[in-house]
């Protein structure tokens, strides 16, 4: 029994994981219309328990469409013309998109304009607006 390792604390068992091979377009000559090269991994986010709930909701919003609604992530590789390039592609595009997805949120810290920065924008506007009134029509002192 193999695992997966994604991180030191995540470790994904083989048997979570579903390939299926099929045909591939693209580059390949009579090749590609013969031999199954394009992998399909399937690996299902929602009922594996190598994953906690926060990483689990982080990943499936990273899939975005590559997510069914069952909560199973797709991951389509057809770049190479070999199976053996493909399937490693396939588990190392999985790999990094678990790896991102268990980077916890960095919370943002509002933060508030300097009074220097204030000024600088207030001067800008004012000037701004002395322009625009330069433009118009002249007005008669009689």
């Amino acid at each position: 029994m193999s695992v997966l390792k994604v991180t030191p604390t995540i470790e994904i068992d083989e048997s979570e994981l579903d390939e299926r091979f099929v045909q591939a377009s693209g580059p390949g000559g009579q090749n590609v219309n013969k031999v199954a090269t394009a992998v399909q991994l399937r690996f299902d986010v929602a009922g594996s328990p190598a994953l906690s709930a926060p990483v689990r909701q982080r990943l499936l919003a990273l899939a975005g469409r590559r997510a069914t609604a069952e909560g199973v992530l797709v991951i389509d590789a057809r770049r190479f013309r070999t199976q053996e390039r493909n399937r490693a592609d396939a588990r190392a595009r999985l790999v990094e998109m678990i790896r991102r997805a268990a980077l916890p949120v960095r919370k943002r810290i509002p933060t508030k304009p300097t009074l220097a920065a204030k000024r600088r924008r207030l001067d800008e506007k004012k000037t701004r607006s002395a322009t625009k009134r330069s433009r118009g029509k002249p007005v008669d002192d009689d």
